[in-house]
């Protein structure tokens, strides 16, 4: 005699949808756990306003640091600003040194506009929280070494 499966059993929908809960959040707590590997993840502070991009340029060299994006820069992201928040998430990064330098581009022409004074018009800023005095810092003052794991950094813009 065959005895059919039931399809209204009490609680069997309940039990089914509490297991269901049960497992996503066992997955949630598991990728919780998971590192981003080869990551680095810099939020960009004292953003002054919405207009425009912030961009993050990621150097393994001194050579065009900071001026040379375009050509010299290892990986450049622009990121639209939101509430006067940005983030530049760099990933599989090999171990190494490495220097940012950021810039709030606020009419979108691709680089930092200075005054007939030389004076930056645009926000800017440096890993190392390197300091600008008379000239862009070298890359050796902001330069770091990431060891190749999930990395949290964050850069004050200056204006």
């Amino acid at each position: 005699m065959r005895v059919p499966f039931p399809t209204r059993a009490p609680g069997l929908a309940k039990l089914s949808l509490t297991f269901a809960w049960l497992l996503l959040l066992d997955c949630s707590v598991v990728a919780a756990e998971v590192p981003d590997c080869r990551a680095m993840h810099v939020t960009i502070l004292n953003i002054r306003n919405n207009i425009g991009t912030v961009d993050c340029a990621l150097f393994d060299a001194p050579k065009g640091f900071p001026v040379q994006v375009l050509r010299s820069a290892m990986r450049l992201l622009v990121m639209k600003i939101r509430k006067t928040e940005a983030r530049c998430d760099f990933e599989d990064i090999p171990s190494g040194t490495y220097a940012l330098v950021v810039l709030h581009d606020e009419n979108r022409n691709g680089k930092l506009d200075i005054s007939w004074t030389g004076i930056p018009k645009e926000g800017y800023g440096f890993s190392n929280d390197a300091k600008a005095s008379f000239g862009a810092p070298s890359f050796s003052a902001a330069s770091f070494f990431y060891d190749g794991k999930n990395l949290d950094m964050k850069i004050a813009l200056r204006y």
